[in-house]
């Protein structure tokens, strides 16, 4: 059964190799137990972003996306690993252009992540995420470093135009723990 201070702990062990591959473990059998983390956390039934645990180290958060909810493009400078563990959550990958004439970034992949998948996310990844569903999707989002100290960039959804993060702008009708 999922223990979220245990899940705290056994992140913890992985710190001092900077191993992503040892977080992507720990969050895998966390997300091979959904019914275990909806008993922990509570079953996800709005859109929220509920603050797990916050340091200097890494932060770990539980994000629950809206039904059809589409985030803006956008970066986190740190390295994440996510684990679904409700719903569906498919992502766009983005790629700066060296030389921009219209746009600053283009798609350049993606990925859909189900219940149990893990995906492991570099620092300087640009992406966009979308919930296809009709209803809530969840995941554990897992941060090497400070989310919310990290000068992150967003991107205008029309004109592609790279921005300073804005919160505010993001989150706009989620709940926030």
């Amino acid at each position: 059964m999922f223990d979220l201070d245990q899940f705290i702990a056994d992140l913890r062990e992985t710190l001092p190799e900077r191993s992503r591959q040892a977080m992507r473990q720990v969050v895998a059998r966390a997300v091979s137990d959904p019914a275990g983390i909806a008993r922990c956390l509570g079953a996800p039934d709005k859109p929220a972003i509920q603050v797990l645990h916050h340091s200097a180290e890494f932060t770990v958060m539980n994000i629950a996306w809206a039904p059809q909810q589409v985030t803006l493009p956008h970066n986190h400078l740190l390295a994440a690993v996510i684990g679904m563990y409700s719903g569906r959550e498919d992502n766009v990958f983005w790629r700066k252009l060296p030389n921009p004439e219209k746009y600053q970034i283009e798609p350049a992949g993606g990925a859909a992540l189900g219940v149990g998948d893990v995906a492991l996310l570099g620092r300087d990844i640009i992406h966009s995420v979308v919930n296809p569903l009709g209803r809530i999707s969840a995941a554990i989002h897992v941060y090497d470093g400070d989310f919310f100290a990290a000068e992150r960039s967003m991107w205008d959804p029309e004109s592609l135009a790279e921005a300073p993060y804005d919160r505010a702008a993001v989150l706009k009708g989620m709940a926030l723990h």
